[in-house]
């Protein structure tokens, strides 16, 4: 989950309080501070990665997590462009889907290093089900170089 517009913080909280009505959140890693990616000439983000325990199945999850960005005021303008909140499903339990609305793992997690960092802090024993690596080893070969600097605590 990420945000690069306004206050940041406060719409990560706002994400987080909104997903508990979807299901339990677990764990929530530290945030971390990173340049844009995609398109470098916008403000930096402040990501975080949690754990979310859900009843509802993933294209549900998807709809849910989708109208939350939209409640807080998410605008999809410009691909990779800014944002006021980005959440993005990167793995449902240890699942493959492949539809047009939904690819799970997300794609890309393993070029991240953004995505990487925060994943790595809340579950570094986890398996790419697909790639058959733990999160600690993709974000160990990970050869993106943006630097992911760690800021500060969720909710401190």
């Amino acid at each position: 989950m990420g945000s690069n517009e306004g206050d940041r913080l406060a719409w990560l909280g706002r994400a987080v309080a909104s997903l508990a009505h979807v299901g339990q959140v677990q764990n929530i890693s530290a945030l971390y501070e990173t340049a844009a990616w995609g398109r470098e000439e916008q403000p930096p983000f402040l990501n975080i990665a949690l754990q979310l325990h859900t009843a509802l199945p993933a294209h549900e999850l998807l709809q849910a997590t989708q109208q939350i960005e939209q409640q807080l005021g998410r605008e999809r303008t410009i691909k990779w462009g800014p944002r006021t909140l980005d959440i993005d499903m990167l793995f449902y339990n240890d699942e493959v889907i492949d539809t047009p609305l939904l690819k799970v793992p997300h794609p890309y997690l393993h070029q991240r290093r953004f995505v990487l960092a925060p994943m790595a802090e809340i579950a570094p024993w986890y398996v790419h089900p697909v790639l058959h690596k733990t999160i600690a080893v993709l974000l160990d070969e990970c050869t993106d170089t943006q630097a992911v600097t760690r800021v500060g605590t969720f909710g401190s």
